[in-house]
């Protein structure tokens, strides 16, 4: 009896799960409407978290991620999966990186969104953060975001992203065509 448990009741808690899975809502469950909407959602979310002219950029960017629960990120070779540890590396950024921009833009090139069932989406944009050094040098970052969301109580979220950053000598392309800026007057700034 016990080696016929051991053997039928995995059997039948994946075909329950199967069987679970296959009722699940997905996108095809979901009229056009509705996708292009959840999908205005989630672009209007970014946009709004990551308008830089609205300061207090650290809480403005930490706005897209879940209050709890596990958050995983990937960027520039380094992961995080808690929302704490997340909140180190946008620190670490904002504090060496961003702070010194000088009028920053985050400019979004080309945003998809993947809406896979009432609950979850998938977003990827290309971004660039064109601004000026305190040298008055043109500087571009930027790259490539992958992201991954869920509609949670307090609205969309996303719970796993991968960055990949823009390549040096295509950051470089775009800076040849940034003015270049008098140090002198970007200290007053």
């Amino acid at each position: 009896m016990k080696d016929t448990r051991r053997f039928i009741y995995p059997r039948l808690l994946f075909a329950a799960l199967l069987l679970g899975w296959g009722c699940a809502p997905t996108a095809g469950s979901l009229s056009d409407a509705s996708r292009a909407a959840i999908a205005d959602t989630i672009r209007a979310t970014v946009r709004d978290a990551y308008d830089l002219s609205k300061g207090d950029v650290v809480t403005r960017f930490m706005s897209v991620y879940p209050t709890q629960g596990r958050v995983v990120s990937t960027a520039g070779g380094r992961m995080t999966s808690t929302r704490d540890s997340l909140q180190m590396s946008i620190n670490a950024f904002w504090d060496g990186v961003g702070q010194y921009m000088i009028d920053p833009t985050w400019t979004w090139q080309r945003m998809d969104v993947d809406v896979l069932t009432p609950a979850t989406a998938v977003l990827t944009a290309q971004y660039t953060v064109p601004h000026w050094t305190d040298r008055g040098a043109p500087h571009v970052i930027g790259g490539t975001w992958t992201s991954v969301w869920q509609r949670q109580p307090e609205g969309w979220r996303i719970v796993n992203e991968h960055l990949t950053d823009l390549p040096r000598p295509v950051a470089e392309r775009l800076e040849a065509t940034m003015t270049r800026r008098d140090s002198s007057a970007v200290h007053q700034h």
